[in-house]
């Protein structure tokens, strides 16, 4: 079973990338199954039901979420209705929607999970590792694939090693930067770090780069902005799975910058 992961999407440019880029590398690869984190993809910051389905349109069988979960109110009307959008399971607040789901390809099972990591994350949550292991009790799937929402790569690795068997792969997304850390440990988890993103390449993590220097350097309050258009980056990671075990035998990147104009 081969497995699109595609990084975090921010904004118009990054939308655009993922209608672009998702059916080129699903021929390329002979892909079966995409999933795409779509956490920033309403104007950076959410993800609104047109864009939504234009996601889905361009290709993406699962989507998954992260702390900007509800930053568009129109997601909980929405959220409950669909079977292919996850959010993080281990939120505290009572939200629509599930954590955690399996879909049935070609007659093998996958399970996507989301969950938000505990360090430097403003959303209140229990424990990452306790509640994927509380998925695992629930029914079984062949492979089980989990996007892991951190900030910090340590949070993240030690996850990574403590799912090492338990599931197919543990995928970091949040901080929009992809690591080179791709790699299978030792019982057959895949991980990687960082998927990184999908979105404007000439900016600062998707965003137009004044925007977030005003508020990282000179003290503004203003919003991070994604522009609506300029030279995309496209960020994901390719993995083919044991159909039997679940255990990954391949994992690598794709990182696709357009040339400029």
């Amino acid at each position: 079973m081969k497995v699109l992961f595609v990084g975090d999407i921010v904004g118009r440019v990054g939308r655009r990338m993922v209608k672009e880029r998702v059916p080129y590398y699903v021929d390329k690869y002979k892909i079966d199954f995409v999933i795409a984190n779509g956490e920033n993809a309403s104007h950076g910051k959410g993800l609104t039901k047109n864009n939504y389905y234009e996601l889905i349109d361009a290709g993406v069988d699962v989507i998954t979420l992260g702390n900007h979960y509800n930053s568009k109110s129109e997601t909980e009307s929405y959220i409950g209705r669909v079977d292919n959008l996850i959010r993080p399971i281990n939120i505290l607040s009572e939200y629509p929607g599930d954590g955690s789901a399996i879909y049935d390809i070609d007659g093998v099972s996958i399970r996507v999970t989301n969950v938000l990591g505990s360090a430097f994350i403003n959303e209140n949550v229990s424990s990452p590792y306790l509640s994927v292991l509380e998925v695992l009790e629930e029914e079984p799937a062949t492979i089980h694939i989990v996007d892991f929402h951190a900030e910090a790569t340590g949070e993240k690795k030690s996850f990574g090693y403590a799912l090492d068997g338990k599931v197919s792969a543990v995928l970091g997304t949040h901080t929009h930067i992809q690591t080179r850390d791709y790699q299978i440990f030792p019982e057959g988890t895949a991980y990687i770090s960082d998927v990184g993103m999908c979105g404007f390449a000439d900016g600062v993590l998707g965003f137009t780069k004044e925007s977030v220097m005003n508020r990282n350097l000179f003290g503004g309050t203003g919003k991070f902005q994604p522009p609506d258009e300029g030279r995309g980056l496209f960020s994901a990671v390719v993995m083919d799975f044991d159909d039997t075990t679940g255990k990954c035998k391949e994992i690598f990147p794709i990182y696709y910058l357009e040339d400029e104009k």
